[in-house]
């Protein structure tokens, strides 16, 4: 069973259902007034160190640093716009995994992760379903951005998304980093 946490109510539910159920979830958090709740999902040891983890930086505005995949024939999302990533390494914890793969696809030494969602992401025709973890970073402005795989990488900006070749998926996934962030920058001004 997967077990869901948010704030005050926990789901246990059959690891099939968990992109569904995820859905369901922040519904009810919304529903609920907690809007920016965080969804915690703790997949169970079936998957371990089989994972995917993705990496949404983005920047003050909302744009997200964007890998344009190689076009090369069966690799998944070949030739497509998504945020940077990769496969867990034998017994490494995700978040180890999520500041490896970004560090060595971008250059980037990421200071904060923060947990957006985990799934079973079966989105990708042809290839067999994964438990993927999604998290956001807000990007420092300071360290460059360098594109060590893929054939480009450069952040795009919300606005524009529709003009590049991203999975419908990942647009929703990228809606709720900038959620995330903006609720972040909202309680850091409340700070001050």
């Amino acid at each position: 069973m997967v077990k869901i946490n948010s704030l005050d109510t926990q789901f246990q539910i059959d690891p099939l259902l968990v992109r569904e159920t995820i859905c369901l979830v922040q519904n009810y958090c919304s529903s609920k007034l907690y809007q920016h709740a965080k969804v915690e999902i703790l997949l169970n040891s079936s998957f371990e160190n089989k994972g995917v983890a993705a990496i949404f930086l983005l920047r003050d505005d909302g744009a997200l640093l964007m890998q344009h995949r190689d076009d090369k024939p069966g690799l998944p999302l070949a030739g497509m716009w998504v945020p940077p990533g990769g496969h867990c390494e034998a017994n490494e914890p995700i978040e180890i995994c999520a500041r490896r793969e970004l560090r060595e696809e971008t250059g980037y030494d990421c200071k904060e992760l923060n947990l957006l969602c985990s799934f079973i992401d079966d989105n990708v025709e042809g290839q067999p379903a994964y438990p993927l973890t999604a998290f956001w970073a807000r990007y420092d402005g300071v360290q460059s951005i360098e594109a060590h795989e893929g054939q480009a990488m450069e952040f795009v900006e919300r606005e524009r998304a529709s003009s590049y070749e991203i999975p419908q998926y990942l647009i929703g996934l990228w809606d709720q980093a900038i959620a995330a962030l903006n609720h972040r920058l909202v309680m850091f001004e409340e700070k001050r």
